[in-house]
């Protein structure tokens, strides 16, 4: 069960809206950008059939569905979806106060370690270039074994993103990480991005 907290008022104020959507079975979706950094942001968008992927988590609520993002969900603990109204009107206010608290420590184990600082901070900057990065695996006591997707696949910047930027940012935040290698054969420039 999800832990986060849409209070009556807030579940009324997004009913109303959600009801002037004219779509059947619309919901919402609440995820958070970059989380676990000190740069995530708590969201709350309007999610129409077919639009919340499989992963995420139904939080059947009385008028409408809430789809809770799966990678966010851990950092929404405690959240609080609240409608506040004051003398000019009203606001949805959202505190999520675990959204910023990275989800790993030094004990946890180095793949999700490493698979956290892709999540919160490399991906959402290959992002822009359609991008991604995944951990394969970790081999030889302590090299990642990282695959590029997207945007990155087949662009001869890759090597220079790799090394320079991620490779240098794992290693800040792992101190027992040794480097970094990349599985992707660049020769596909299919979909290559320029």
């Amino acid at each position: 069960m999800s832990s986060i907290t849409i209070t009556e008022a807030a579940h009324d104020y997004l009913a109303e809206l959600l009801s002037k959507q004219n779509t059947t079975g619309i919901g919402i979706r609440i995820f958070i950008t970059q989380p676990g950094t000190p740069y995530a942001e708590t969201c709350i968008a309007y999610c129409k059939p077919g639009e919340e992927k499989p992963e995420d988590t139904a939080l059947a609520l009385k008028s409408f569905t809430a789809w809770i993002d799966n990678v966010s969900e851990p950092f929404l603990e405690d959240a609080v979806v609240d409608y506040a109204t004051d003398r000019m009107g009203g606001q949805l206010t959202i505190k999520a106060p675990n959204a910023k608290v990275p989800m790993v420590n030094e004990d946890s184990p180095l793949n999700e370690r490493i698979n956290y600082y892709l999540q919160t901070e490399i991906n959402p900057g290959l992002a822009s270039h359609g991008g991604q990065v995944t951990l394969i695996d970790v081999v030889e006591e302590g090299v990642a074994v990282l695959q590029f997707g997207g945007g990155c696949q087949g662009c001869g910047q890759a090597d220079v993103t790799l090394k320079e930027g991620i490779e240098k940012t794992l290693l800040e935040r792992i101190p027992e990480l040794k480097g970094v290698r990349d599985v992707t054969d660049h020769t596909n420039r299919e979909n290559a991005y320029y």
